[in-house]
C-alpha cells in the first residue's frame, strides 16, 4: 500500500507527547497487560486441574488459584487499557482498520469477556470450599477458560490484520463486491497465538515459587504441601519453557515473507536467550526455594517479558515502518505538558501510593498467623492513599467545571 494513503489516515490533531514516549509505554504496559493474562491462564487451568482430582493437594492449590485467577483478571484488564491507547494513538491508521474490518468482533469482545468473567465466579460461588467438597458445575470454569481464549484471539487478529495493509482493500472488497458486515476474521497466526499463550505455563511456574514462599510462614499451610507446589512450579517452568521456545522456533520459521527481515535482526535470538536465561536462573535459586530468593524468579520472569515484549513491538516495527513506509516517530507533535504531567503524576503518586498500601496489606496479611490487624502505620498509608484519590477527583471535576466557564 503507497504510504501516503497510510499517512492521509492519520489524526491530523497529532499528538500530545513525542511518539517515542507512547512506544516505551505500550511496550512496558503490554509486558504487564500479558503477564496478568498469562498468569490468569496459567492458574485458571489448574483450578480445573485440581478441581476434577480428588488428590487433597491439588485441590487445595486450585482453590488458591481460583483466587489468583479471579484478581488477574482485573488486573489484566485495567492494565491493558494502556497498551491499547498507546497503540491507538501512533499507529490509528493501521489499528482503526484492522478494527473497522472485524467490528462484529471488536464489540463482541465487551460481550464475551463479561461472560467470560461471570461463570469463573459461578465456579467460584459453587465451590467456595473446594479443598474439602466435591466441584459443582466444572463446567462454568472450562466455558470460562475457553471463552478468556477467545476473547484473547479476537485481540491477537486484530493485531495480526493491522501488519497487512496491501491486502485491506481485498478484505473490505472481496472480488469487487462490498463487505461491510464486519464478521471476517482475515488475518491470523496460530503459532504466535501459542507462543504467547504457552509462556503462561513457565510464568504461572514462577507464580507458583513466590506463592509458596510467601505462605511459609503460615501455620496452616504445611512444608510439604508447600515443597509439593515448589517442585511442581519448577516443572512448570522447565516444561513450560521448552515448549514456548519450540514453538516461537516455529512461529520465526513460518512468518510471511513480508515478515521474514525480522529473522536477520538480534530480537528472536535476544529473546531466545533471554528465556533460556529465566529457566536457568530458576533453577539456580532451587536450593534457596525456601528464601527470599524465591521471589527473584518472578522478578526475572518479568524482564523476560518485557524482552519478549520489546521484540514484538520490533517485529510491528519492522512491518510497518520497513515494509510499507509508515514511521510513527515523526507524528505532529502538538505538546500538551498538562496531560502529559497529569499521566505520569498519577501513575507516580496516586497509583503508587495505592498500590504501596495493598502490597503492604497483602504482605503483612499473608505472614501473619490466624486474623491480621493492621497496625497504625498501615492505616495511615490508607488514609494517605484515599486522600490522594479525593484530590485527584476533586482536580479532575474542577477543571471540568473551569474549561466549561471558559
Amino acid at each position: 500500500m503507497d504510504s501516503a494513503l497510510l499517512y492521509a489516515l492519520r489524526d491530523q490533531a497529532g499528538v500530545p507527547s513525542h511518539p517515542v514516549i507512547f512506544l516505551i509505554l505500550g511496550v512496558l504496559t503490554f509486558a504487564l497487560h500479558i503477564a496478568a493474562v498469562q498468569m490468569m491462564l496459567g492458574a485458571s487451568a489448574l483450578t480445573l486441574w485440581g478441581a476434577l482430582s480428588r488428590n487433597e493437594w491439588r485441590r487445595r492449590l486450585a482453590q488458591s488459584m481460583l483466587q489468583v485467577a479471579k484478581v488477574m483478571v482485573s488486573v489484566a484488564i485495567v492494565v491493558g487499557v494502556a497498551p491499547l491507547l498507546f497503540v491507538q494513538v501512533i499507529y490509528d491508521p493501521f489499528w482503526y482498520t484492522a478494527n473497522l474490518l472485524s467490528a462484529w468482533w471488536v464489540i463482541g469482545f465487551i460481550g464475551i469477556l463479561l461472560v467470560a468473567y461471570t461463570l469463573m465466579y459461578v465456579f467460584f460461588w459453587r465451590n467456595e470450599q473446594l479443598a474439602s467438597r466435591k466441584t459443582s458445575c466444572p463446567g462454568s470454569m472450562v466455558l470460562s477458560l475457553v471463552l478468556m481464549l477467545v476473547v484473547g484471539f479476537i485481540m491477537h487478529v486484530l493485531s495480526q490484520q493491522m501488519l497487512f495493509p496491501e491486502q485491506w482493500l481485498e478484505w473490505y472488497a472481496p472480488g469487487g463486491q462490498l463487505d461491510t458486515s464486519g464478521t471476517g476474521i482475515h488475518a491470523f497466526d496460530p503459532w504466535r497465538f501459542a507462543f504467547f499463550i504457552s509462556l503462561s505455563a513457565p510464568v504461572t511456574g514462577a507464580l507458583l515459587l513466590a506463592y509458596q514462599r510467601y505462605l511459609r510462614p503460615r501455620s496452616e499451610f504445611d512444608r510439604a504441601y508447600l515443597d509439593w507446589v515448589g517442585v511442581f512450579g519448577y516443572r512448570m517452568i522447565n516444561i513450560g519453557g521448552v515448549v514456548s521456545l519450540l514453538i516461537g522456533l516455529v512461529w520465526m520459521l513460518r512468518l510471511p515473507d513480508s515478515h521474514t527481515a525480522f529473522t536477520a535482526t538480534p530480537w528472536p535470538y535476544l529473546v531466545v536467550a533471554t528465556l533460556l536465561a529465566f529457566v536457568a536462573f530458576a533453577n539456580a535459586m532451587r536450593s534457596r526455594i525456601d528464601s527470599a530468593w524465591a521471589y527473584s524468579v518472578l522478578g526475572v520472569g518479568t524482564v523476560a517479558l518485557i524482552i519478549v515484549a520489546t521484540a514484538r513491538e520490533a517485529l510491528r516495527w519492522g512491518v510497518i515502518h520497513g515494509v510499507h513506509g509508515y514511521n510513527a516517530l515523526d507524528y505532529k507533535i502538538n505538546m500538551d505538558w498538562y496531560s502529559t504531567l497529569t499521566f505520569f503524576i498519577t501513575f507516580a503518586v496516586l497509583g503508587g501510593s495505592v498500590l504501596a498500601y495493598y502490597l503492604t496489606v497483602a504482605w503483612r496479611s499473608g505472614q501473619s498467623n490466624g486474623q491480621y490487624v493492621a497496625s497504625a502505620t498501615v492505616d495511615r498509608m490508607g488514609s494517605i492513599a484515599i486522600g490522594i484519590l479525593v484530590l485527584w477527583i476533586a482536580h479532575y471535576f474542577v477543571l471540568g467545571f473551569y474549561w466549561w466557564a471558559l
